[in-house]
């Protein structure tokens, strides 16, 4: 077990720019969780002093990882909300967490250049459709006339690649990647940049690392022809690479899939309550799967619950399945079949959400 004496003991060698104590001392270091090979701490402060502690989130991951025994580090900078005083500290707050009564909104480094929304897919479980749902969304956001990117972000089980018929490495022009064009999208994915069958026996810091890459070193829009909207499929569940997708970008919103059955209604419930605390509008849940085979009506009275949007069930049907072991898309290979139509609602309600009705742009 790593020496949390050590820990803090690094963290206050560093200096708060603005009161010139070590970090521990300023009451900068909050929430810190010490365990085994892990440490992490939220670092608040006031909104107009965001760009001055950037930096200073930076160093304190950099040196968080140099305590011996620590490998995996979260550091989650945030701002005050608003000049309310700030109520009492929690002891038991997680890195990820904040304060109690008054949500946070994540600090992001900026979202990614020339992208005019950045919409997540999530879901707390695997297995449930996510990807499914993120590509078939994509596809449908794209036949509106909008211009549209699609980040596979589920580094250790990337799925882009067979589900959107892409292979070959990407290009690189001016130390940017230029993402894969396919089916009207541009799409980027780990999968792209390893071998087929290579495992990824990654560390978190290295599947945030991954992410960090394909996130701001692709170029997804031009200044002439900027990116309506970049569609992020996650991995399931509340991790390293969701904490820092927040972290990298602004997210405009999430949208949570779930099949019917509570197994996976308490897992979507986990991931919503995490993008809540970081400040996320969760923009609606999708019930992949319904029928009479897993049931169906789950996910709509759980986002009656959870005072969401419900966007709507998709069938447990064939289609979805053969189009992406085909690597194309069903709202691609039948724009007129039912499964495309209810991807066309979604996308109709996201785009209203997401204030897109106005741009109209084509790859």
């Amino acid at each position: 077990m790593t020496d949390r004496a050590a820990v803090l003991a690094a963290l206050d060698a560093l200096t708060d720019p603005k009161s010139g104590q070590g970090l521990v001392a300023a009451g900068l270091v909050q929430g810190l969780v010490v365990a085994e090979e892990r440490a992490g701490f939220v670092m608040e402060v006031a909104a107009g002093d965001t760009a001055l502690y950037a930096p200073v989130r930076d160093a304190a991951e950099a040196a968080l990882k140099a305590v011996p025994g620590i490998d995996r580090v979260s550091v989650v900078l945030t701002a005050e909300t608003a000049p309310a005083a700030r109520p009492a500290r929690t002891a038991s707050l997680s890195p990820q967490a904040v304060d109690q009564g008054r949500p946070k909104a994540p600090v992001a480094t900026d979202r990614p250049a020339h992208v005019r929304r950045v919409l997540a897919v999530a879901s707390g479980k695997g297995g449930v459709g996510k990807s499914t749902v993120a590509v078939n969304l994509a596809a449908a956001l794209s036949a509106r006339g909008l211009s549209v990117g699609l980040l596979d972000a589920d580094v250790y089980g990337p799925s882009l690649p067979t589900m959107l018929g892409m292979s070959g490495k990407p290009e690189y022009r001016d130390n940017m990647m230029e993402p894969h064009r396919v089916h009207g999208l541009k799409a980027m994915s780990v999968g792209l940049l390893t071998k087929a069958d290579d495992a990824m026996i990654w560390r978190g810091p290295m599947a945030s690392q991954a992410l960090t890459q394909m996130l701001t070193q692709t170029r997804w829009g031009t200044e002439e022809a900027p990116l309506d909207i970049l569609v992020v499929d996650l991995p399931p569940g509340t991790g390293d690479v969701q904490l820092t997708l927040v972290q990298k970008t602004p997210l405009d919103g999430v949208v949570i899939v779930s099949t019917p059955q509570e197994v996976a209604l308490a897992d979507a419930r986990r991931a919503h309550t995490l993008f809540q605390k970081v400040g996320t509008p969760t923009l609606g849940l999708v019930e992949n799967m319904s029928g009479p085979v897993f049931g169906r009506g789950g996910a709509e009275a759980e986002a009656g619950r959870l005072g969401v949007s419900f966007l709507g069930d998709l069938p447990l049907d064939a289609a979805l399945r053969e189009g992406g072991d085909a690597g194309v898309p069903v709202v691609v290979a039948d724009p007129d079949g039912d499964i495309a139509a209810r991807f066309a609602s979604f996308a109709e309600a996201l785009a209203k959400k997401l204030g897109l009705q106005g741009f109209q742009t084509q790859l």
